[in-house]
């Protein structure tokens, strides 16, 4: 039988209203399409998105996705604006193998209370270490029935960056991935789709749809290079400068 988790604030933080939905995914296998396979798909990457919900500006994420050595090293820093929350700053290292399975992940946020956690892998299992302010250190695991375990954590949308070199586009059509959003301390998985040609302006881009059972974004990107994402239902986006 196939476990369900919430999975909340998929794409922002859960403290902006409009994006606080609950989600939920299928922990494991059981998702519609191919399990996507491993591949040398990584390539340099570097720049900055700009956060917009309902049309207005909501923050700003810088990243930049690099080659050390036999590793990949993914950074990024995000700045959000919440009416309810102020402003949240995100900051996120990941380590991955030149196929995208993940090695180790570390997050830090300020603004509220502060938080900050380790993630370490090894054969599917992702342990967690988090350190809340004002609380005792907390350890937790989870389990994947593969090492290739994609992360999509909140206001960190270069990780979608990553997921779509992940996808096979050789292959095209519905693909699988595990996935683990540390902050919510919950795994889970998406289905990607290729959505083909997506003209924009002048710009010719194509596109990917990722899909939960409650949620739908949609990535544009020009040779693979993402360039925008698009939540119709949370109606925000996040645009490349």
């Amino acid at each position: 039988m196939t476990r369900r988790f919430g999975f909340a604030a998929l794409l922002f933080l859960v403290s902006l209203a409009p994006l606080s939905s609950l989600l939920v995914l299928a922990a494991h296998a059981g998702a519609a399409g191919q399990t996507a396979t491993a591949g040398p798909a990584l390539a340099p990457d570097k720049g900055k998105f700009r956060i917009l919900v309902g049309g207005q500006p909501a923050g700003k994420e810088e990243f930049e996705i690099s080659q050390n050595g036999a590793e990949w090293i993914a950074r990024g820093s995000s700045n959000v604006e919440a009416k309810e929350a102020g402003a949240t700053r995100v900051t996120a290292l990941l380590r991955l193998k030149a196929d995208g399975t993940p090695l180790h992940y570390e997050w830090a946020t300020e603004g509220g209370k502060k938080a900050a956690a380790n993630v370490d892998f090894s054969n599917g299992t992702a342990t967690i270490d988090l350190r809340l302010e004002g609380a005792k250190p907390f350890t937790q695991q989870f389990f994947f029935n593969t090492p290739r375990v994609v992360i999509l954590d909140n206001n960190l949308f270069h990780h979608y960056a990553i997921l779509a070199r992940l996808y096979d586009w050789a292959k095209k059509g519905t693909q699988t991935f595990s996935v683990l959003v540390p902050q919510a301390m919950t795994p889970g998985s998406v289905t990607v789709e290729y959505g083909g040609p997506a003209p924009a302006g002048n710009a010719k881009y194509e596109m990917l749809r990722v899909r939960t059972e409650d949620l739908e974004l949609d990535l544009y990107l020009d040779n693979q290079r993402l360039m925008r994402i698009v939540s119709s239902t949370a109606n925000a986006e996040a645009i490349r400068e």
